[in-house]
């Protein structure tokens, strides 16, 4: 994922509410997201390439999802997939604590990462490249290819407008319009992460459309106060227009966030 914005809590009407975009390259192969055959416990789309996932939920109110920390320098070719990571904290029954100190433990073992994530109850943060996790409070939280909340502009626009968008109408349009902003941030607000001032552009917005490399799908998760969970995700080709769409509601095993 290259953008991820979670609302902790924050809402009477959904306790949790994840909107988020995965950017990739178009040639590398995935499935949408659907209920795992070996883990059928976990919703998510499959990286057909490595075999892990970039975002999931499960029927007990667990969810993760990952970025990748954008610095070429950093790049290790022999490093494991960091989408195992997402499968591992979705198939676990570890407190959100837990799988913090197993992610310091193992988390440099892998290229650049940020991997935020519950247990159902609580909510983390675990950041690969200064070696640090930590439990967070109530809130609402943007991640990109940085630390979190880092304020480049795609994550502090959409962070701003997020809770309006949610409260704007029950199809969830208004915060998928959100992720489908196409604007280049402006030349004197780009990041500098070790790429071409081409590729700080393109990247700089919520929604990234070029030939090889772009936003591939995006997802929103709601669950509500009631135990039910909402699951939305578009899948999209390089052009930007949809090919594929997924959406499933289920009643969760757990009241989430207590």
């Amino acid at each position: 994922m290259c953008l991820i914005l979670v609302v902790w809590r924050q809402q009477t009407r959904y306790p949790v509410f994840i909107a988020a975009n995965r950017d990739e390259y178009h040639d590398r192969a995935s499935a949408p997201a659907a209920w795992w055959s070996d883990q059928p416990n976990m919703l998510a789309g499959r990286d057909l390439a490595a075999g892990g996932t970039w975002l999931g939920v499960t029927r007990t109110g667990r969810f993760a999802a990952l970025t990748n920390f954008r610095d070429p320098t950093r790049v290790r070719k022999d490093a494991p997939s960091r989408g195992s990571l997402v499968t591992w904290l979705l198939r676990s029954t570890d407190s959100v604590a837990a799988s913090l100190s197993r992610l310091r433990r193992i988390g440099g073992d892998y290229n650049g990462f940020n991997v935020i994530f519950s247990d159902g109850r609580s909510l983390g943060i675990y950041e690969s490249v200064p070696g640090e996790g930590r439990e967070l409070a109530p809130g609402v939280y943007g991640l990109s290819n940085h630390l979190l909340d880092t304020p480049w502009p795609k994550v502090a626009n959409a962070k701003s407008k997020l809770l309006s968008a949610i409260d704007a109408g029950p199809d969830q349009s208004a915060a998928l319009d959100l992720l489908r902003d196409a604007r280049p941030a402006p030349q004197h607000e780009l990041p500098s992460t070790g790429v071409s001032a081409e590729w700080e552009s393109l990247l700089s917005s919520a929604f990234i459309k070029a030939p090889q490399y772009g936003t591939r799908c995006s997802t929103i998760v709601r669950m509500d106060a009631d135990s039910h969970a909402f699951f939305d995700e578009w899948s999209w080709d390089a052009a930007g227009e949809q090919v594929h769409r997924v959406s499933m509601d289920f009643a969760l095993d757990a009241i989430v966030g207590t």
